[in-house]
């Protein structure tokens, strides 16, 4: 992700992003209505025994993540993430589709797999939310003074997202709710090696095969989770979020419903203006999707963006607001 500053700067990136249309990818099969097989798979649901968000639990989920080390796309760390995550889900009771692509790393030119995993609860129901995270890692800390090319493994950005929704994968087994939500883990939002390489790749895909394929019911909400683990968390309302008319009410309510339950880690006023997952999702796949982020993070992408520099609570507080939001939906 990246911070933008103004409407015009927004309006152009976005407009050359938009003409670079899934340069260099292929579809393995479209994950919405399009031919071949769906890939679906499903376990034996495992119940929560609970009804609270478990932030510890959440917090172990993003330990194990940095523990794989770097997961940058097509990497073996990748690689070990993705059948964690398959595994976890599977567990729970999830369906599990993929969505695989590839494209040329910007460096060397060589082809790189990439994949989209959609995990799936209530896939009958006729209402649906999107809860969207980027999973793979920035190759290097490329803002590291000390070194930019040091090791990077991501405990905010954006294992905390996925750690999220991982946990928030064992109420949703069990829960009594009759709204359908679908969890896309989203591959190459930073595979990037120098300044001007592309952002958010998987998300651009993605986009594309909904708005081609749209499914029915198309997605009534989507919230995506980014850098939301930080120990001091301050989740302004963002931006574009705010800006476009069809997701300034989701925002509204999400804010209340943390105000609610007396999160004040949930600041009801708007500070940074961030090009993220959310605005491809929204601009080309015409998803009503907003950004729920903590950007004043002075550890971003450096070496230091490691499990220390999170909380339980941070996430306890995300999780909290997203699962009573959940139950809300109509």
């Amino acid at each position: 992700m990246r911070l933008f500053h103004s409407f015009r700067s927004r309006r152009a990136v976005h407009a050359a992003a938009v003409a670079l249309l899934g340069v260099a990818t292929i579809a393995a099969w479209m994950l919405f209505g399009g031919h071949g097989s769906s890939s679906y798979a499903a376990g034996s649901p495992v119940a929560s025994t609970d009804g609270s968000f478990d932030g510890p639990k959440a917090f172990e989920h993003l330990e194990q993540l940095c523990a794989i080390g770097p997961r940058p796309s097509g990497s073996p760390g990748m690689a070990k993430q993705q059948q964690l995550l398959i595994t976890h889900f599977r567990k729970l009771g999830a369906q599990i589709a993929y969505q695989k692509f590839r494209v040329r790393h910007p460096v060397d030119g060589s082809w790189v797999p990439m994949t989209n995993i959609l995990v799936r609860w209530r896939p009958q129901s006729p209402t649906r939310v999107l809860l969207c995270a980027h999973y793979d890692t920035l190759p290097f800390p490329m803002e590291d003074r000390e070194n930019p090319r040091g090791v990077f493994v991501g405990a905010n950005d954006n294992a905390s997202g996925v750690a999220v929704l991982m946990e928030l994968g064992r109420h949703l087994a069990s829960q009594k709710s009759g709204v359908g939500v679908d969890f896309v883990f989203l591959d190459g939002e930073e595979f990037r090696f120098r300044d001007g390489d592309r952002f958010f790749l998987g998300s651009e895909y993605f986009a594309r095969a909904y708005l081609k394929n749209k499914p029915q019911p198309p997605y009534r909400w989507g919230v995506l989770l980014d850098m939301v683990g930080d120990k001091d968390l301050q989740l302004y309302q963002e931006r574009n979020s705010l800006w476009w008319p069809d997701t300034r009410p989701l925002v509204a309510d999400l804010w209340a419903i943390a105000a609610r339950l007396g999160v004040d880690a949930f600041i009801a006023k708007p500070k940074h203006e961030v090009d993220d997952d959310h605005v491809v999702l929204h601009n080309i796949g015409k998803i009503p999707c907003i950004d729920v982020i903590d950007f004043d993070y002075p550890e971003w992408h450096t070496q230091r963006d490691v499990p220390s520099q999170c909380s339980a609570e941070s996430l306890g507080k995300v999780g909290r607001v997203i699962l009573e939001w959940l139950k809300t939906v109509q």
